[in-house]
């Protein structure tokens, strides 16, 4: 099942979560990129806020900019890549998004 959350993401909210197929997921809520290559070398590529040192411009649309480029580059030499999520953020947003939903249906 590739379009399932991976345990350690699940175990953080396992009623929503364990139940969920993934097709994309929102710039927004990926920390990081852990690249493997097939020499056995691993990277892993900071998204958060912090590490990123760019003004004047769409974050979001660099980091997919700077993603694509590096996939292209680099592609006969990957082995997998794992998308490192910030569970907290998602769990916040859809606490608050179906609280909304919630109120609005009174």
């Amino acid at each position: 099942m590739p379009d399932k959350l991976p345990p350690e993401v699940i175990e953080h909210w396992p009623e929503i979560f364990k139940d969920i197929e993934i097709k994309a997921v929102p710039m927004e809520y990926i920390t990081s990129v852990v690249v493997r290559f097939d020499d056995g070398e691993t990277w892993e590529i900071d998204l958060s806020p912090e590490s990123l040192d760019v003004e004047g411009v769409d974050i979001i649309d660099v980091i997919e900019e700077t993603l694509e480029t590096f996939f292209e580059e680099y592609d006969e030499y990957i082995e997998s890549v794992d998308f490192r999520l910030n569970t907290q953020k998602v769990i916040d947003d859809i606490t608050k998004r179906v609280g909304t939903f919630l109120k609005k249906r009174k």
